[in-house]
Protein backbone atom coordinates (compact mmCIF):
# COMPACT_ATOMS: atom_id res chain seq x y z
CA UNK A 1 0.00 0.00 0.00
CA UNK A 2 1.85 3.48 -0.83
CA UNK A 3 2.32 5.63 1.70
CA UNK A 4 1.70 9.21 2.60
CA UNK A 5 -1.30 11.56 3.16
CA UNK A 6 -4.10 8.87 4.94
CA UNK A 7 -7.59 9.17 4.20
CA UNK A 8 -8.99 6.24 5.81
CA UNK A 9 -12.43 4.96 5.48
CA UNK A 10 -12.05 1.16 6.99
CA UNK A 11 -8.51 1.22 5.76
CA UNK A 12 -8.51 2.91 3.02
CA UNK A 13 -5.37 5.11 1.93
CA UNK A 14 -6.76 7.30 -0.88
CA UNK A 15 -4.41 10.07 -1.51
CA UNK A 16 -0.61 9.60 -1.02
CA UNK A 17 1.80 12.03 -1.11
CA UNK A 18 3.37 10.93 -4.05
CA UNK A 19 0.25 11.21 -5.97
CA UNK A 20 -0.21 14.86 -4.51
CA UNK A 21 3.16 15.81 -4.95
CA UNK A 22 3.31 15.17 -8.60
CA UNK A 23 0.02 17.12 -8.89
CA UNK A 24 1.17 19.76 -7.03
CA UNK A 25 -0.67 19.55 -4.84
CA UNK A 26 -0.31 19.65 -1.22
CA UNK A 27 -3.03 20.29 1.34
CA UNK A 28 -3.32 23.61 4.04
CA UNK A 29 -2.99 23.45 7.94
CA UNK A 30 -6.41 24.85 8.04
CA UNK A 31 -7.87 21.31 6.80
CA UNK A 32 -6.99 19.28 9.77
CA UNK A 33 -9.78 17.28 10.75
CA UNK A 34 -12.01 17.94 13.59
CA UNK A 35 -11.23 15.76 16.71
CA UNK A 36 -15.12 14.69 17.49
CA UNK A 37 -15.02 13.46 13.35
CA UNK A 38 -11.54 11.68 13.60
CA UNK A 39 -12.61 9.66 16.65
CA UNK A 40 -16.08 8.48 14.67
CA UNK A 41 -14.68 8.17 11.51
CA UNK A 42 -11.44 6.76 12.38
CA UNK A 43 -8.75 9.03 11.22
CA UNK A 44 -9.77 10.89 8.28
CA UNK A 45 -7.00 13.30 7.68
CA UNK A 46 -6.97 15.70 5.32
CA UNK A 47 -3.10 16.99 5.51
CA UNK A 48 -0.27 14.90 7.64
CA UNK A 49 1.38 18.08 8.42
CA UNK A 50 4.55 16.27 9.74
CA UNK A 51 4.71 14.24 6.00
CA UNK A 52 4.41 16.77 3.75
CA UNK A 53 7.09 19.36 2.90
CA UNK A 54 5.93 23.28 1.81
CA UNK A 55 2.28 23.11 2.72
CA UNK A 56 0.16 25.52 1.33
CA UNK A 57 -0.41 28.52 3.65
CA UNK A 58 -3.67 29.56 3.57
CA UNK A 59 -7.64 28.27 2.27
CA UNK A 60 -7.54 30.18 -0.83
CA UNK A 61 -4.00 28.34 -2.03
CA UNK A 62 -5.58 24.94 -1.27
CA UNK A 63 -8.93 25.86 -3.57
CA UNK A 64 -6.75 27.17 -6.02
CA UNK A 65 -5.05 24.16 -6.25
CA UNK A 66 -8.08 21.72 -6.10
CA UNK A 67 -9.70 24.05 -8.84
CA UNK A 68 -6.37 23.24 -11.43
CA UNK A 69 -6.66 19.68 -11.07
CA UNK A 70 -8.60 18.16 -13.98
CA UNK A 71 -12.33 16.65 -14.35
CA UNK A 72 -12.52 13.41 -15.32
CA UNK A 73 -14.45 12.32 -18.31
CA UNK A 74 -17.72 10.06 -17.68
CA UNK A 75 -15.74 7.06 -19.37
CA UNK A 76 -12.77 7.56 -17.04
CA UNK A 77 -15.01 8.25 -13.74
CA UNK A 78 -16.70 4.57 -14.89
CA UNK A 79 -13.30 2.98 -15.48
CA UNK A 80 -11.76 4.35 -11.96
CA UNK A 81 -15.16 3.73 -10.47
CA UNK A 82 -15.39 0.01 -11.40
CA UNK A 83 -11.52 -0.33 -11.01
CA UNK A 84 -12.06 0.03 -7.46
CA UNK A 85 -15.17 -1.49 -7.08
CA UNK A 86 -14.09 -4.88 -8.23
CA UNK A 87 -10.14 -4.88 -7.26
CA UNK A 88 -10.19 -2.05 -4.98
CA UNK A 89 -7.73 -0.55 -7.09
CA UNK A 90 -6.94 2.74 -4.05
CA UNK A 91 -5.02 4.80 -7.39
CA UNK A 92 -8.34 4.78 -8.96
CA UNK A 93 -10.17 6.21 -5.66
CA UNK A 94 -7.81 8.55 -5.38
CA UNK A 95 -8.24 9.68 -8.86
CA UNK A 96 -12.27 9.59 -8.01
CA UNK A 97 -11.88 11.89 -4.81
CA UNK A 98 -9.28 14.31 -6.89
CA UNK A 99 -11.51 14.87 -9.64
CA UNK A 100 -14.55 16.46 -6.95
CA UNK A 101 -12.49 17.88 -4.43
CA UNK A 102 -13.87 21.32 -6.25
CA UNK A 103 -17.16 20.23 -5.68
CA UNK A 104 -16.60 20.37 -2.01
CA UNK A 105 -15.46 23.62 -1.90
CA UNK A 106 -18.19 24.49 -4.11
CA UNK A 107 -21.26 23.09 -1.58
CA UNK A 108 -18.98 24.02 1.37
CA UNK A 109 -18.99 27.79 0.52
CA UNK A 110 -23.13 27.75 1.38
CA UNK A 111 -22.51 27.21 4.89
CA UNK A 112 -19.93 29.78 5.87
CA UNK A 113 -23.00 32.01 7.03
CA UNK A 114 -22.92 29.54 10.15
CA UNK A 115 -19.72 31.27 11.69
CA UNK A 116 -18.11 28.16 11.56
CA UNK A 117 -14.14 27.71 9.70
CA UNK A 118 -14.15 27.39 5.93
CA UNK A 119 -11.53 24.93 6.11
CA UNK A 120 -13.20 22.70 8.49
CA UNK A 121 -16.43 22.99 6.38
CA UNK A 122 -14.23 21.83 3.64
CA UNK A 123 -13.19 19.06 5.53
CA UNK A 124 -16.15 17.24 6.62
CA UNK A 125 -17.26 17.68 3.10
CA UNK A 126 -14.06 15.40 1.95
CA UNK A 127 -15.28 13.39 3.98
CA UNK A 128 -18.20 12.07 2.84
CA UNK A 129 -17.15 12.59 -0.80
CA UNK A 130 -14.89 9.80 0.64
CA UNK A 131 -17.51 7.69 1.76
CA UNK A 132 -19.62 8.63 -1.58
CA UNK A 133 -16.51 7.30 -3.64
CA UNK A 134 -16.29 3.95 -1.42
CA UNK A 135 -20.02 2.94 -1.79
CA UNK A 136 -20.55 4.47 -5.49
CA UNK A 137 -21.54 1.95 -7.99
CA UNK A 138 -21.15 3.01 -11.53
CA UNK A 139 -23.56 0.15 -12.70
CA UNK A 140 -26.84 2.51 -11.71
CA UNK A 141 -25.42 4.96 -14.94
CA UNK A 142 -25.36 8.18 -12.05
CA UNK A 143 -22.89 10.59 -12.54
CA UNK A 144 -20.44 10.41 -8.98
CA UNK A 145 -20.92 14.08 -8.45
CA UNK A 146 -24.72 13.70 -8.21
CA UNK A 147 -24.39 10.83 -5.94
CA UNK A 148 -21.91 12.65 -3.67
CA UNK A 149 -23.24 15.88 -2.67
CA UNK A 150 -25.86 14.04 -0.51
CA UNK A 151 -22.71 12.57 1.10
CA UNK A 152 -21.12 15.50 1.22
CA UNK A 153 -23.69 17.72 2.72
CA UNK A 154 -24.49 15.02 5.30
CA UNK A 155 -21.41 15.33 6.54
CA UNK A 156 -21.61 18.90 6.93
CA UNK A 157 -24.67 19.00 8.11
CA UNK A 158 -23.90 17.09 11.00
CA UNK A 159 -20.30 19.10 11.57
CA UNK A 160 -22.53 22.24 11.61
CA UNK A 161 -25.42 21.04 14.31
CA UNK A 162 -22.58 19.50 16.88
CA UNK A 163 -20.50 22.58 16.62
CA UNK A 164 -22.83 26.15 15.99
CA UNK A 165 -23.75 25.98 19.94
CA UNK A 166 -22.55 24.24 22.83
CA UNK A 167 -25.66 22.37 22.85
CA UNK A 168 -26.92 20.70 20.07
CA UNK A 169 -29.43 22.46 18.32
CA UNK A 170 -31.58 20.20 16.44
CA UNK A 171 -31.98 16.16 17.18
CA UNK A 172 -34.72 15.04 15.23
CA UNK A 173 -35.58 14.78 12.07
CA UNK A 174 -38.41 17.75 11.74
CA UNK A 175 -35.53 19.86 14.03
CA UNK A 176 -32.82 19.20 11.35
CA UNK A 177 -35.11 19.87 8.17
CA UNK A 178 -36.09 23.57 10.34
CA UNK A 179 -32.54 24.56 10.96
CA UNK A 180 -31.53 24.49 7.88
CA UNK A 181 -34.38 26.07 5.94
CA UNK A 182 -35.57 28.24 8.55
CA UNK A 183 -33.28 31.17 8.69
CA UNK A 184 -33.67 31.16 4.37
CA UNK A 185 -37.83 31.45 4.57
CA UNK A 186 -37.67 34.07 7.62
CA UNK A 187 -38.66 37.29 5.91
CA UNK A 188 -36.84 39.72 8.39
CA UNK A 189 -35.10 39.81 11.83
CA UNK A 190 -38.43 39.90 13.45
CA UNK A 191 -40.22 36.93 14.88
CA UNK A 192 -42.19 35.07 12.20
CA UNK A 193 -46.50 35.53 12.01
CA UNK A 194 -48.84 32.98 12.53
CA UNK A 195 -49.04 32.35 8.71
CA UNK A 196 -45.47 32.18 7.96
CA UNK A 197 -45.19 29.70 10.69
CA UNK A 198 -48.75 27.88 9.15
CA UNK A 199 -47.31 28.04 6.11
CA UNK A 200 -43.65 26.86 6.37
CA UNK A 201 -45.16 23.68 8.67
CA UNK A 202 -46.74 22.91 5.53
CA UNK A 203 -44.13 23.43 3.47
CA UNK A 204 -41.73 21.36 5.39
CA UNK A 205 -43.91 18.43 6.61
CA UNK A 206 -43.78 19.58 10.18
CA UNK A 207 -45.38 20.28 13.16
CA UNK A 208 -46.13 24.41 14.02
CA UNK A 209 -44.55 23.66 17.42
CA UNK A 210 -41.81 22.55 15.91
CA UNK A 211 -41.11 25.78 13.61
CA UNK A 212 -41.87 28.37 16.66
CA UNK A 213 -39.60 26.05 19.18
CA UNK A 214 -36.65 26.24 16.62
CA UNK A 215 -37.59 29.75 15.41
CA UNK A 216 -37.01 30.38 19.65
CA UNK A 217 -33.70 28.30 19.77
CA UNK A 218 -32.11 29.75 16.28
CA UNK A 219 -33.04 33.38 18.03
CA UNK A 220 -31.27 32.52 21.58
CA UNK A 221 -27.74 32.31 22.78
CA UNK A 222 -25.43 29.88 24.82
CA UNK A 223 -25.76 30.92 28.96
CA UNK A 224 -23.10 29.19 30.99
CA UNK A 225 -25.51 28.82 33.80
CA UNK A 226 -22.04 28.67 36.24
CA UNK A 227 -19.94 31.13 34.44
CA UNK A 228 -16.79 31.99 36.02
CA UNK A 229 -16.62 35.67 37.66
CA UNK A 230 -13.31 37.56 37.12
CA UNK A 231 -13.57 40.84 38.09
CA UNK A 232 -13.40 40.28 41.63
CA UNK A 233 -16.87 41.45 42.07
CA UNK A 234 -19.73 39.93 44.44
CA UNK A 235 -22.54 38.37 41.98
CA UNK A 236 -23.99 35.32 41.03
CA UNK A 237 -23.99 33.00 38.15
CA UNK A 238 -26.96 32.70 36.01
CA UNK A 239 -28.32 29.50 37.76
CA UNK A 240 -28.55 31.60 40.78
CA UNK A 241 -31.80 32.94 39.28
CA UNK A 242 -33.79 30.01 38.66
CA UNK A 243 -36.88 29.41 40.79
CA UNK A 244 -36.67 26.29 42.79
CA UNK A 245 -40.22 24.57 42.54
CA UNK A 246 -39.93 22.91 45.56
CA UNK A 247 -40.40 25.70 47.21
CA UNK A 248 -42.09 28.18 44.93
CA UNK A 249 -45.27 30.15 47.08
CA UNK A 250 -48.25 28.64 44.39
CA UNK A 251 -46.83 25.50 44.65
CA UNK A 252 -46.19 25.09 48.50
CA UNK A 253 -50.32 26.36 48.69
CA UNK A 254 -51.37 24.36 46.08
CA UNK A 255 -49.73 21.34 47.78
CA UNK A 256 -51.72 22.32 51.25
CA UNK A 257 -55.07 22.85 49.92
CA UNK A 258 -54.59 19.07 47.83
CA UNK A 259 -53.64 17.90 51.69
CA UNK A 260 -56.66 19.63 53.00
CA UNK A 261 -58.92 18.48 51.31
CA UNK A 262 -57.76 14.80 51.23
CA UNK A 263 -58.33 14.62 54.96
CA UNK A 264 -60.76 17.15 56.59
CA UNK A 265 -62.29 17.55 52.99
CA UNK A 266 -63.26 13.78 52.49
CA UNK A 267 -63.78 13.08 56.21
CA UNK A 268 -66.69 16.36 56.35
CA UNK A 269 -68.31 14.65 53.39
CA UNK A 270 -68.45 11.69 54.84
CA UNK A 271 -70.48 12.91 58.05
CA UNK A 272 -72.84 14.64 55.68
CA UNK A 273 -74.05 10.84 54.55
CA UNK A 274 -76.27 8.41 56.31
CA UNK A 275 -74.76 5.33 57.51
CA UNK A 276 -75.75 3.15 54.58
CA UNK A 277 -74.41 5.61 52.10
CA UNK A 278 -71.40 6.21 53.43
CA UNK A 279 -70.84 2.13 54.03
CA UNK A 280 -71.06 2.04 50.28
CA UNK A 281 -69.05 4.44 49.55
CA UNK A 282 -66.21 3.62 51.87
CA UNK A 283 -66.45 -0.12 50.66
CA UNK A 284 -66.87 1.40 46.96
CA UNK A 285 -63.92 3.50 47.05
CA UNK A 286 -61.83 4.25 50.50
CA UNK A 287 -60.96 -0.01 51.08
CA UNK A 288 -58.99 0.38 47.52
CA UNK A 289 -55.53 -1.15 47.31
CA UNK A 290 -52.82 1.26 45.71
CA UNK A 291 -53.04 -1.03 42.20
CA UNK A 292 -57.00 -0.40 42.02
CA UNK A 293 -57.99 -3.91 44.03
CA UNK A 294 -60.00 -4.75 46.89
CA UNK A 295 -63.11 -2.48 46.52
CA UNK A 296 -66.46 -4.27 46.86
CA UNK A 297 -68.08 -4.56 43.86
CA UNK A 298 -72.41 -3.29 43.19
CA UNK A 299 -73.44 -7.34 43.85
CA UNK A 300 -71.33 -7.80 47.03
CA UNK A 301 -73.23 -4.75 48.36
CA UNK A 302 -76.68 -5.77 47.43
CA UNK A 303 -75.78 -9.21 49.06
CA UNK A 304 -74.97 -7.16 52.46
CA UNK A 305 -78.10 -5.09 52.55
CA UNK A 306 -80.65 -7.53 50.75
CA UNK A 307 -80.88 -5.45 47.72
CA UNK A 308 -80.61 -5.24 43.60
CA UNK A 309 -77.47 -4.13 42.50
CA UNK A 310 -79.17 -1.36 40.81
CA UNK A 311 -80.52 -0.16 43.28
CA UNK A 312 -76.79 -0.34 45.37
CA UNK A 313 -75.52 2.02 42.15
CA UNK A 314 -78.50 4.37 42.49
CA UNK A 315 -77.29 4.77 46.83
CA UNK A 316 -73.68 5.21 45.57
CA UNK A 317 -74.96 7.67 42.14
CA UNK A 318 -76.99 9.86 45.25
CA UNK A 319 -74.09 9.74 48.06
CA UNK A 320 -71.37 10.72 45.28
CA UNK A 321 -73.96 13.84 44.42
CA UNK A 322 -73.71 14.97 48.15
CA UNK A 323 -70.23 14.56 48.62
CA UNK A 324 -69.44 16.72 45.67
CA UNK A 325 -71.46 19.04 46.85
CA UNK A 326 -69.87 19.30 50.15
CA UNK A 327 -66.51 19.31 48.51
CA UNK A 328 -66.85 22.48 46.87
CA UNK A 329 -66.03 24.82 49.71
CA UNK A 330 -62.10 22.84 49.82
CA UNK A 331 -61.77 23.42 45.40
Amino acid sequence: MPHGISFETGGLSLIPKEFLVSNALTLPNTLSPTPAKAESAGSLALAAQSMLPGQLGNIDAYIQAVNRIPLLTAEEERQYATEFRESNNLDSARRLVLSHLRLVVSIARNYLGYGLPHGDLIQEGNIGLMKAVKRFDPAQNVRLVSYAIHWIKAEIHEYILRNWRMVKVATTKAQRKLFFNLRSHKKSMQAMTPEEIDGLAQELNVKREDVTEMETRLSGGDIALEGQVEDGEESYAPIAYLADSHNEPTAVLAARQRDSLQTDGIAQALDALDARSRRIIEARWLHVDDDGSGGSTLHDLAAEFGVSAERIRQIEASAMKKMRTALAEYA
